[in-house]
């Protein structure tokens, strides 16, 4: 079994999450749908007290990402869709088969939430296709309700929201576009593009896939972290197909520093002794980032604790409402909690703190500024205030650096 230091496996997973300073040539949507595509998936999320965390996770690996390019991939191109990846996710349409096993069972699920909703609202579905197919594409709004009609009855929103749900996620239907971030659902045959494979792999198939999937992302990967990756089968499936790849040598185990043992693809030891630039990258991620959203996982190889702290009651937050974790080269040595004022164009910084023991003030400073300036106007802000900014001596030179950006900003 081959022996990887801890800044091997670092770099390894920056490169495998498309983070590090890999050269790339392509542009514009062609370079929005080539993260995706090697990512697997990237998470939806609706808080949007900055940019929306699927915005978010594509400008963190393309500054000149625009959030238009992700609407032209799905809505023009077909190139992409949505479905249930990690969570709801945007997901390569090449994928798509490899998702049908998911919609077929969910027509008789196990989950009980699942199972209730059915019995409540699937009546509601034959006279949702038939609308569909009539008229085109609709969106939960077109289903209002009739007052002359009890709640609970075909016309409530709500119940026709939930079987619009459920016709989703049983592969009736699919998201065509988003209006203002509002699905619009149409028959599933009219948003696949022509030729595309809907033909269900076998479980084997699956769960190779799946494998693959996690570790091309990952780069490298305890079990847990493959299985978490995607959500598309049952634990044994990957397992089995995992056990066979070592088999075959598709695959690899390796081990760490402290004695743990890991997988990694085989074709990824060609870049295990990749030369590291000399000039460390400054990178901002949203809470649902591919890289942090398993917490453990971040914890483990890059030894950061990270919580979101919008599910915590106020008087318990230790950073903020909606943290950012920061990274500077290969490590996390900040949190930046923010909120952007898009009406007033204002991107405020409530807090920003960095790890103890930090210091390299004098060269991250300006790269960090120069980050945060690209991040205001990303979220459509042209001023930045600052409010708590721990250490306090980086307050004074961290304000200047950013009024040299042509960026306003106001006193503490």
């Amino acid at each position: 079994m081959m022996n990887l230091s801890s800044d091997q496996a670092k770099r390894l997973i920056l490169d495998s999450q498309m983070l590090s300073d890999i050269p790339e040539t392509s542009s514009g949507k062609d370079r929005t749908d080539r993260i995706i595509e090697h990512l697997g998936y990237v998470q939806i999320d609706t808080i949007s007290v900055v940019q929306r965390a699927h915005h978010h996770t594509l400008w963190t690996r393309y500054s000149g990402y625009h959030p238009d390019m992700l609407h032209q991939l799905q809505a023009v191109d077909r190139k992409i869709f949505e479905y249930w990846g990690h969570a709801a996710s945007y997901l390569p349409m090449s994928d798509y088969r490899y998702y049908t096993y998911r919609m077929k069972n969910f027509s008789d699920p196990m989950d009980k939430w699942a199972k209730d909703r059915l019995a409540k609202c699937g009546h509601l579905m034959d006279g949702i296709i038939s609308r569909i197919t009539e008229e085109g594409p609709l969106g939960s709004r077109d289903f209002k309700s009739d007052p002359d009609v009890k709640r609970g009855e075909w016309w409530n929103w709500k119940p026709a929201k939930t079987a619009l749900e459920l016709l989703f996620w049983r592969g009736d239907l699919m998201v065509t576009r988003r209006d203002n971030f509002q699905r619009i659902y149409d028959l599933t045959d009219r948003v696949l593009p022509e030729g595309i494979d809907t033909s269900m792999p076998e479980e084997g198939e699956l769960g190779r896939f799946l494998v693959r999937r996690a570790l091309k992302a990952q780069g490298i990967s305890a079990m847990n972290d493959i299985v978490k990756h995607i959500h598309a089968v049952g634990r044994e499936v990957i397992t089995t197909a995992a056990r066979s790849m070592l088999e075959e040598e598709e695959i690899l185990l390796v081990s760490l520093e402290d004695d743990s043992s890991y997988y990694i693809l085989s074709e990824s030891l060609e870049n295990l002794n990749r030369s590291i630039s000399n000039s460390p990258e400054v990178h901002i991620f949203s809470p649902f980032d591919n890289l942090i959203i398993q917490r453990n996982r971040m914890s483990r190889f890059f030894d950061f604790d990270y919580t979101l702290e919008c599910y915590v009651p106020r008087a318990k937050r230790r950073y903020g409402y909606f943290v950012l974790p920061l990274m500077w080269g290969t490590e996390f040595v900040g949190r930046m909690d923010c909120k952007a004022d898009r009406k007033k164009k204002i991107l405020t910084l409530h807090t920003l703190s960095f790890e103890e023991g930090f210091n390299e003030w004098e060269e991250f400073l300006p790269v960090f500024a120069a980050k945060v300036a690209d991040f205001a106007v990303f979220n459509n802000c042209s001023r930045i205030d600052l409010e708590d900014v721990k250490p306090r001596r980086i307050m004074a030179p961290f304000k200047r650096l950013l009024k040299n950006l042509k960026l306003e900003n106001t006193d503490v």
